[in-house]
Parts: C-alpha cells; sequence; structure tokens
C-alpha cells in the first residue's frame, strides 16, 4: 500500500525527467573531456537515443535501473499496483530491444 496520498504520487512522478538526468550528464561530462564530440536525443533515429557520437558511428542508450529492468540489486520492487509497473516495464523492455534493433539495421 502506498504511504503517500495520490496527489503528492502524482507530483513526485511528474518530476521524473526524460532527458538530461544526472547519470547522462556525467556520461557525456566524461565524453566531453575525453574530446568526443556528440549529440544528445537525436531525432534522426528512432526512440531518440541519449547519446550520438557521429564520427565513432556510436549510440550510447543511458538506462536506469527502475525504469529498463536489466536485473541488478537496484531494480527494486514497489508495494503497490504491481500489476501496472509489470506492464509497465515489459513495454519498455520491448521498446529497448526495438529500439536497438532499428539503430543496428540503421548502420
Amino acid at each position: 500500500m502506498d504511504t503517500i496520498t495520490p496527489e503528492r504520487r502524482s507530483r513526485l512522478m511528474a518530476k521524473i525527467r526524460g532527458k538530461d538526468t544526472e547519470p547522462e550528464i556525467i556520461v557525456r561530462k566524461r565524453l566531453f573531456a575525453c574530446g568526443w564530440r556528440f549529440r544528445v536525443c537525436d531525432k534522426r533515429f528512432k526512440g531518440k537515443p541519449d547519446i550520438v557520437i557521429p564520427k565513432a558511428k556510436t549510440i550510447i542508450d543511458v538506462r536506469g535501473c527502475f525504469w529498463h529492468r536489466h536485473g541488478c540489486k537496484d531494480s527494486t520492487m514497489p508495494k503497490s499496483n504491481i500489476a501496472f509497473w509489470m506492464e509497465k516495464w515489459s513495454k519498455n523492455v520491448k521498446r529497448d530491444h526495438r529500439n536497438e534493433q532499428a539503430w543496428r539495421d540503421a548502420s
């Protein structure tokens, strides 16, 4: 059972960003410091990958443990609305696989 009100939960979830997240910024800063130049959320590719390095023909998609379910210990499970989350994660993983395949086919 959720311990906070639906209105507060809604406000918290609305603050979750789709781009410019802390892990993405860390990766971008390190790439830039190493001399790599890149594009962010390049619309030319399906799914708008987080980082595209055209010179190296490389795509980097920074994925969070919670949203993309890659199976580490940080992939926590909410205590409420489990059916919703299972469906949401299943769709995220399927979308990730479709995007990866589209990126491979584009190269």
